[in-house]
C-alpha cells in the first residue's frame, strides 16, 4: 500500500486549513488542492474590507507559496473539476485529466445571491466575490462617481465605508429596518447608522429596491416607493448560495449546502465537505472562523484521526466608520430569555441571558473590550458573575 492521496477540490480557507491538519496527521500524504481561481488561496474578507488596497500583493495571501513548498502541498491554480466519479475514486479537471483519490474533499465554497430585478445585467451593476470583480469594479470607476449599496449586512457596510474613505459619494440601502440585522439589536444598529450617516453615508431603511434604472449602464435605483437614488454605480451584497453542483451530479445528500455529520462525511464514502460548501445541522455556517475549523477537521479525520465539530462561537468584530463594535454568541431577542442593557455617554452593551447564563452580547468596543465577554459566554457565567460586574462598573466611570 503506497501512501495516501488526499484531493481537496477549491482553494478556500478551509482547504488550507483541512490540508494542514492532514499534513500534521500523515507526514508522508501527498496532499493536492485544485482551485479554480488562477492564484494561490486569498483572504476574500480583504475584497470588502481592503477594497482600495493593492489586493495584489503576497498581504491577501492566506498562506504564502513558500509555505505551500515547505509543507508539500501542491497547489494546481487555475483548474476547475469537472467530474466526480466515486466508483473509482478519481475525478476529472476541464482539461480533460484524471486524478485518482483515495479521500475527496470538498471545499467548493459558495457564490453570492444574485440579484433578481430588472436590468441588473447592466454595465456597472457589481457583485464581489472574486479578485477579479473588485478590479474591474476599480478600473470602471471614476472620479465623483455615486455609488450605491444594495445590502446591509457586514458585507454592505465594510464596502460602503472603503469606498466612503476613498473618497466616493455613498448610500447604501437595506430593505429591513436597520443595519446588520443578524449582528445588532435596534439600538446598536440606530447608533451604527448614525456614525454612518456623520461620516457621509446616507443610509436607507425599510424599503426594497424595485429595479435598476438606465439604458446601457447604471445611472440610478429606484425603490419600492418610487423615488430614485442617482448613481453611476451598484455593488450589491445579499446572502450567498452554496456551490453544490459537484456534489449534486454524484448525488450526495444536499439540503442548501452538502449535507455532513460532525466528522465532516458526507453521505457518500472517502468524501468530506467543509466550509461555505458544507451544511451542518441544518445550518451553513457561511463564517470565517467555522470554515477554518471544518477544514480542521475534515482534514483531521480524513487522516484518521477521530474528531468532532463543534461550532465556534460566532464573533463579528467591525471596525468601520471608526466605530468598533462587537456581536458575540447568540443575539437574537426571539430566542433568549432576558437581556440587559448598559448605557453611558460613551457606550453602549447588551447582553442576551438564556436559561440563566450569558450567551451573547453587543456591544461597542474593539476587539479586546470583547474579550471578557467572550470568555464570559463560552464559560456559561451568569449575568451577576464578579467577572462581568468588573466590566460593568469600569464601563460606567
Amino acid at each position: 500500500m503506497g501512501n495516501q492521496h488526499y484531493v481537496i477540490i477549491g482553494g478556500s480557507v478551509a482547504a488550507v486549513n483541512a490540508a494542514k491538519a492532514i499534513r500534521d496527521h500523515d507526514e508522508l500524504a501527498e496532499i493536492s488542492i485544485y482551485g479554480e481561481e488562477a492564484s494561490f488561496p486569498y483572504n476574500r474578507v480583504k475584497l470588502s474590507k481592503g477594497l482600495f488596497t493593492d489586493l495584489h500583493s503576497d498581504k491577501i495571501l492566506i498562506k504564502k507559496e513558500k509555505w505551500f513548498a515547505n509543507q508539500r502541498i501542491h497547489v494546481y491554480s487555475g483548474i476547475k473539476i469537472t467530474e466526480i466519479h466515486p466508483e473509482d475514486c478519481t475525478i476529472k479537471t476541464i482539461d480533460g485529466q484524471t486524478v485518482a483519490y483515495d479521500k475527496l474533499l470538498l471545499c467548493t465554497g459558495a457564490h453570492n445571491r444574485k440579484l433578481v430585478l430588472d436590468r441588473a445585467s447592466l454595465r456597472n451593476v457589481h457583485n464581489i466575490r472574486f479578485r477579479q470583480d473588485a478590479d474591474s469594479l476599480k478600473a470602471e470607476l471614476r472620479q465623483g462617481d455615486r455609488i450605491c449599496i444594495i445590502g446591509g449586512g457586514i458585507q454592505g457596510v465594510e464596502t460602503a465605508w472603503s469606498f466612503q474613505q476613498a473618497g466616493y459619494s455613498v448610500t447604501i440601502l437595506e430593505a429591513s429596518h436597520r443595519l446588520m440585522p443578524r449582528q445588532l439589536d435596534e439600538k446598536a444598529s440606530a447608533i451604527l447608522t448614525d456614525r454612518m450617516t456623520e461620516r457621509g453615508t446616507q443610509v436607507c431603511l425599510g424599503q426594497g429596491v424595485k429595479r435598476i434604472k438606465g439604458t446601457d449602464h447604471v445611472e440610478g435605483v429606484e425603490l419600492q416607493d418610487g423615488s430614485v437614488i442617482p448613481c453611476q454605480h451598484v455593488v450589491y451584497s445579499i446572502g450567498i448560495v452554496p456551490n453544490t453542483e459537484l456534489a449534486r451530479q454524484i448525488g450526495l445528500d444536499i439540503g442548501q449546502g452538502i449535507l455532513v455529520n460532525a466528522q465532516m462525511e458526507t453521505s457518500s464514502a472517502n468524501i468530506y465537505a467543509a466550509g461555505d460548501a458544507a451544511e451542518f445541522q441544518s445550518r451553513v455556517d457561511g463564517l470565517w472562523e467555522s470554515a477554518m475549523e471544518q477544514g480542521k477537521i475534515a482534514g483531521a479525520n480524513m487522516a484518521g484521526a477521530s474528531v468532532s465539530y463543534q461550532r465556534p462561537l460566532p464573533v463579528t468584530l467591525s471596525n468601520c466608520y471608526e466605530s468598533p463594535l462587537f456581536s458575540i454568541g447568540l443575539v437574537d431577542e426571539q430566542v433568549c430569555d432576558t437581556s440587559l442593557i448598559t448605557k453611558n455617554q460613551a457606550s453602549y452593551a447588551r447582553m442576551f441571558i438564556q436559561n440563566g447564563s450569558i450567551c451573547g452580547v453587543i456591544g461597542f468596543g474593539d476587539a479586546l473590550a470583547s474579550l471578557p465577554y467572550k470568555t464570559a459566554i463560552m464559560q456559561g457565567l451568569k449575568p451577576d458573575a464578579p467577572e462581568l460586574t468588573k466590566i460593568l462598573n469600569d464601563k460606567e466611570n
